[in-house]
C-alpha cells in the first residue's frame, strides 16, 4: 500500500467510524434486532484512489465485499471532504411488510452526516 493511499485512509479513519455507526443506527431505527444485519467495519474495504473527473482530484474509494467476494457496498470521499457511502441490507422492513430495505446510505462532509434507508416495495 503506498504512504499516499495509507496516508488518505488515516485520514478519514474517524468520519468513517462515525458513518459505520450511523448506518448502524438506521438500521435499529427500523428495527432490526442486533447482528440480524450489521455494517461491515469501515477497516474491512479494500481502497484504492481514483481521479475524479469533476475535480481532477483524486477520491478515496472502499469497496466492501460479502464473503463470496461480492461487493457488497462503497465508501466515496472526494478530496474536498464530502463524502458517500451505501452498504447493502437486503432483507425484509422488520416493522412494515410492504417494504423491502435495499441498503443504507450517508452522505455529507466531515461534521454533518445524514443517512437514510433505501427502500423498495414488497412484492406481494
Amino acid at each position: 500500500m503506498s504512504e499516499t493511499l495509507q496516508s488518505r485512509i488515516d485520514d478519514v479513519a474517524q468520519i468513517a467510524m462515525a458513518i459505520c455507526a450511523t448506518l448502524e443506527g438506521e438500521l435499529s431505527k427500523m428495527g432490526f434486532a442486533p447482528n440480524e444485519v450489521s455494517i461491515t467495519g469501515f477497516t474491512e474495504a479494500d481502497f484504492h484512489l481514483a481521479r475524479d473527473p469533476a475535480s481532477g482530484a483524486d477520491s478515496l474509494i472502499g469497496i466492501w465485499r460479502d464473503a463470496r467476494g461480492n461487493k457488497c457496498g462503497e465508501l466515496l470521499f472526494h478530496a474536498d471532504g464530502s463524502f458517500f457511502v451505501e452498504h447493502d441490507v437486503i432483507h425484509p422492513h422488520p416493522g412494515k411488510p410492504r417494504w423491502f430495505v435495499e441498503a443504507v446510505t450517508a452522505w455529507g462532509r466531515a461534521g454533518t452526516i445524514k443517512s437514510e434507508p433505501r427502500l423498495l416495495p414488497a412484492i406481494d
